[in-house]
Formats: structure tokens, C-alpha cells, sequence
């Protein structure tokens, strides 16, 4: 009997307890601190201080997929900026697929301008480490001398240029695949009826967009202190 009342009592110190967090990330959603954290994220640590010697597109979700296209992108678009230097895809071979979605992130580039003999690949890390180390293995001893430009999402750029500057890279910076959303004047509803519900886009749009932000932050907060203590950073 006695054991029934604790975890009865448990049950609902967990219930009040879920129900007082959920209550915080809803607030949250109405304010601009999920946005502002996942611009940190992808800003603070990013910047490039000189001319990189190589672009690194890591392939997050890989292909096809949203998020692997808007790397695409940003990758070609840092291609035409820094000529000349590789571009190393970073992505793990799948046993499923062999490498078809290397190969379509490659097909990608090639579609927005870039040399296919820039391209390389790094198939074999399975985190943000080893990656890392495996592309710093390449360099070999000129590692240390390397300058490198990181294309990967908002969310994953801090932890992503701390772990390639611990694995020996002298300097490390990044370019944040943030979306470019449609301006918000192009889609609201202009008309003078009385059909509101476009017409205010604040709660349809930006508390779903806020609470996305605050997973994707949560998430990668705990991902930077597994690999705090891990030492990877």
C-alpha cells in the first residue's frame, strides 16, 4: 500500500513537472529567445578570419533531402567565392545505398558550377569527430597550417568548428546554411474582406517556427555537452 502512494505520488510530481516545463517552451515560443539562441549557434564561432585552403560541406541529413540541399547551395556559393580550393564532402557511406548520396551531393555542386575535380570525399566518420579527424588525416602534417570554411547548419556550427579546431586545424571558420524565408508582405492577405486568417501571420507562423527552433537548440546543447566532456572540444 505504501508503495502504491509513491509512485502514485511520483506520477504526479512527474505530471506538474512535464506540465510546468511545457508551459516554459510555449512562453518561450512567444518570445525571440529560441531564434536568438539558434543564430548564436550558427554565428558566434563562425567567423572566417582569413582566405580558407579548403571547403568542408558536411552532409547532415544527406540526399535527398532539405537540409542537404540548402548545403548544397551554400557550398556552391562558397566554390565561386573561394575558386581553385577542394571541396571535401563529408557525408558516412551507407552499406545501403553504397555511396549514391555522395554522389548526389556531388551531382549537386556540379549542377550549380562547381569543378568536378574539386570534389572529394570523406566517407568513413560517423559524428562531427571523426569526421573531423579523418579530414584533418588527409592534411596530415600540414593540418596545423589549413584553413578551412565549414558549411553545415545553423544549430551544428559552434560544436562543428570547435571539433575540427581541436583536431589540429589552425584556423577554422564557417558559413551557416540559415533558410531564406519568403519576405513576410508577399504573403499576407492585402484584400479589405473580412477573412482574417491570413492576415496575421505572427501566431500561424513564428510560435511553430520557435518551437521547432527551441527542439533543434535543446538537442544540440546537449549534443555540445556530451562532447565537452568527451574532450572532442
Amino acid at each position: 500500500m505504501n508503495l502504491q502512494k509513491t509512485l502514485l505520488r511520483i506520477l504526479k510530481i512527474l505530471i506538474r513537472s512535464s506540465g510546468i516545463f511545457f508551459l516554459i517552451i510555449f512562453l518561450l515560443s512567444l518570445t525571440d529567445i529560441p531564434f536568438n539562441l539558434y543564430h548564436w549557434l550558427g554565428t558566434s564561432n563562425s567567423k572566417l578570419k582569413s582566405k580558407p585552403d579548403a571547403i568542408v560541406l558536411l552532409g547532415g541529413s544527406g540526399m535527398p533531402s532539405p537540409d542537404g540541399f540548402i548545403r548544397c547551395y551554400y557550398a556552391s556559393e562558397a566554390a565561386q567565392k573561394f575558386r581553385e580550393i577542394p571541396v571535401i564532402i563529408a557525408l558516412p557511406f551507407s552499406e545501403a545505398d553504397s555511396n549514391k548520396q555522395l554522389l548526389m551531393m556531388r551531382k549537386e555542386l556540379i549542377l550549380h558550377g562547381v569543378d568536378s575535380n574539386r570534389i572529394r570525399f570523406e566517407p568513413f566518420g560517423f559524428n562531427t569527430y571523426s569526421q573531423a579527424n579523418n579530414i584533418a588525416t588527409q592534411f596530415g602534417s600540414k593540418a596545423s597550417q589549413t584553413k578551412l570554411v565549414i558549411i553545415t547548419s545553423p544549430e551544428h556550427m559552434y560544436r562543428s568548428v570547435k571539433t575540427f579546431l581541436k583536431s589540429g586545424f589552425g584556423d577554422v571558420g564557417g558559413i551557416p546554411s540559415f533558410e531564406k524565408p519568403i519576405p513576410e508582405e508577399k504573403i499576407k492577405d492585402k484584400s479589405s474582406d473580412k477573412d482574417k486568417r491570413v492576415k496575421d501571420l505572427n501566431l500561424r507562423y513564428n510560435i511553430w517556427s520557435y518551437l521547432q527552433y527551441e527542439v533543434l537548440v535543446i538537442k544540440e546543447f546537449f549534443a555540445i555537452s556530451y562532447y565537452k566532456i568527451k574532450g572532442w572540444i
